[in-house]
């Protein structure tokens, strides 16, 4: 079994994929000492990520090099743990420090089970740092389907795949410093070796060899007759083509082999010969675990020039990106078919629009097996709630994934997930999930708006465009936090217009529609949306999303607000797009045009407009006056418009209390 971390930090991860592997064999009953006898006697678990061994009365192991058995359960457990490490646990990580010090932890894993070999000497530890390995596991000069077989084909070529694993199995057990330095030399001899090879196979410099010949040709070869007028034309046109394409492709084949991009580039290709067949092929692994970089681009860590190659390499590399998405898709690049798959992510993938496309790499190329939410009960100093994610490799028509969260159990299948846009709604019963298809009949929310739009962005010039006095000609100016259900706080800041001031300007139309719904774009909890009515011409920051009607709308625009307001629609898109997470959300345009709408008869439409009158009238005079009794006359007359049965009003209630 080779199991991978590509991002493998400090190691945890496979030290942990080691203690397990000994306590599965254990499990299976094929845990056996060096003379291949079974350690029937003993039970080995993993306990708060230690591997702890007990005898059958339950007594812990001890090592005591005079107590024979004591030394052959020793000697079993080193050489268990080096073959493990030699042949099963494969990292990659960018940080020099995080490689040493995940080499060091395995090292002392080894260390742990020790054994004299004599009464003063100790079993000499190995080498086994080869496997961990320092470089960018998303970048690669060269593909994974890098015709390296044909190269070693070549009677030219003295290494092979096979004196490549000699010469690795060689440094693990090299005896000293200098043999482990000339091993060294060796294995970078080879990977060099290796390189060339495959550039030469390269299909840019395979095609840069046959225009140099058919230019070295045309230009060297005598003529027997002077050519005509109009073959020396043909002849001219065709030497100044292949002359530009040569240039063309060795200006390419320049600028890859000084592209700072390669500086750390990580040549999956060959670095692990362990996942290569006897030809040269790249096999894979069979498993892939980790906690992968949670890293925007932007300001966060990503630069323009890897943000374009991540665009050309990777399926998922366009729009917003953050690390740990593209570290799934190289994941899957990397894994044999039907391998196994398990990262901790972000809460967030299974929500967050920018997260579309991975969501639905994932589902095209896997099994998704199970989903564990944990909340924020992994990591003590996370901004996000973390969740794990585990998968089969391959190509599956259907699949019954496993959702646990807290207390919540439940299956989700693939076509739930696509008929859910690939949003992962991990908490919905079948009781919940009848609801949501019902509700689902309604026309949509963004079938009937005009405008569905965030406000103005500002970067810089802060001073120059916003004011806390109002000036001459300066618009009033709000932002998400002084919004709420059906209130807007008093004016405290005037924004001066200027769209060459602005990151992101709107057209004025925007703010000053005759009338427009405010809602905050950043939020969170069971009533995530918080809607404001607007006939004032306010502008705004891009905290508030801005919802403006068609013109001939089959609703009004105090409707829609009540309806934005309402429980039954706050947990529709809670448990459609939020996972009843308790972390700030951001009301993406995506789903709030997905909000089912019933339309009303007019003396319904007039019964809930009487009341949103009533409302606004009394947040006006004072926002913090309670209508929390009024509101449930609204809701009252939404679950009526949307024909739902008392059964399925208390699915509601509970939820939004």
């Amino acid at each position: 079994m080779k199991i991978c971390d590509p991002a493998v930090g400090s190691g945890h991860f496979l030290v942990s994929a080691l203690n397990e592997l000994i306590a599965i064999k254990s499990d299976l009953k094929i845990l056996q000492d060096r003379d291949e006898k079974r350690l029937k006697e003993y039970h080995f678990e993993v306990v708060n990520d230690e591997l702890i061994v007990t005898d059958e009365d339950g007594q812990l192991f001890e090592y005591n090099p005079t107590n024979r058995e004591s030394q052959r359960i020793q000697e079993a457990l080193f050489h268990e743990k080096q073959t493990i490490i030699e042949n099963c646990l494969f990292g990659v990580d960018l940080n020099t420090n995080s490689v040493k010090i995940c080499r060091l932890r395995l090292w002392i894993e080894l260390l742990k089970n020790a054994y004299y070999k004599n009464d003063t000497e100790l079993e000499t530890l190995p080498n086994i740092d080869i496997n961990i390995k320092c470089g960018n596991s998303l970048i690669s000069r060269f593909a994974l389907d890098a015709d390296l077989k044909q190269a070693l084909k070549k009677s030219a070529s003295k290494w092979t795949i096979d004196s490549y694993r000699i010469a690795v199995a060689t440094y693990r057990n090299a005896q000293n410093k200098e043999q482990k330095r000339e091993m060294e030399r060796l294995i970078n001899e080879i990977k060099t070796n290796f390189r060339s090879e495959i550039s030469q196979n390269d299909p840019k410099a395979k095609r840069l060899y046959t225009v140099n010949g058919e230019l070295f040709t045309l230009t060297n070869q005598g003529q027997l007759f002077e050519m005509s007028k109009k073959e020396k034309s043909v002849w001219n046109a065709k030497v100044v083509k292949l002359t530009g394409e040569s240039k063309k492709l060795e200006n390419e084949i320049e600028e890859i082999k000084a592209n700072k991009i390669y500086e750390n580039a990580f040549e999956w290709r060959f670095e692990f010969p362990e996942v290569l067949d006897d030809s040269g092929a790249f096999v894979g692994f069979d498993v892939v675990i980790g906690n992968p970089p949670y890293v925007f681009g932007g300001n966060e860590g990503i630069s323009e020039i890897e943000k374009i190659y991540f665009k050309t390499k990777f399926e998922n590399g366009n729009g917003k990106i953050n690390l740990f998405t593209l570290f799934i898709e190289q994941a899957f690049i990397i894994m044999k078919n039907n391998a196994q798959f398990g990262f901790i992510i972000p809460n967030t993938f299974l929500r967050v629009t920018s997260y579309d496309s991975t969501r639905r790499y994932l589902v095209e190329k896997s099994k998704i097996n199970s989903i564990y939410d944990f909340g924020d009960k992994v990591f003590d100093d996370a901004v996000t709630t973390a969740i794990v994610i585990t998968a089969t490799k391959g190509d599956y028509d259907d699949f019954n994934c496993n959702i646990i969260n807290g207390s919540k159990k439940g299956l989700l299948n693939k076509i739930d997930i696509i008929e859910n846009e690939y949003v992962f709604a991990i908490n919905v019963n079948e009781a919940s999930s009848k609801l949501l298809k019902k509700m689902k009949s309604n026309i949509k929310l963004g079938t009937i708006c005009k405008e569905m739009i965030f406000g103005v962005v500002i970067t810089k010039n802060k001073n120059k465009i916003v004011s806390n006095e109002p000036k001459n000609n300066w618009k009033p100016f709000l932002e998400g936090k002084e919004i709420g259900p059906y209130f807007i706080k008093e004016i405290k800041q005037w924004l001066n217009y200027d769209p060459k001031l602005l990151h992101r300007a709107r057209t004025k139309e925007v703010f000053e529609a005759p009338e427009k719904i405010l809602i905050q774009r950043i939020t969170g909890g069971t009533m995530p949306l918080k809607a404001a009515y607007d006939n004032n011409g306010l502008y705004n920051k891009e905290s508030i999303n801005n919802i403006i009607l068609v013109k001939n709308s089959p609703v009004s625009t105090k409707f829609v607000l009540a309806l934005l307001n309402s429980k039954l629609i706050n947990w529709f898109y809670t448990i459609q797009f939020t996972n009843e997470s308790n972390l700030t959300v951001n009301l993406s345009k995506t789903y709030l045009s997905q909000i089912p709408l019933a339309l009303p008869d007019k003396n319904t439409e007039q019964k809930i407009l009487a009341i949103v009158e009533k409302i606004l009238t009394i947040k006006k005079k004072n926002i913090v006056t309670d209508t929390t009794v009024i509101e449930s006359e609204i809701d009252k007359l939404i679950y009526k418009l949307y024909n739902l049965t008392k059964e399925e009003i208390e699915i509601i209630e509970p939820s939004t209390k």
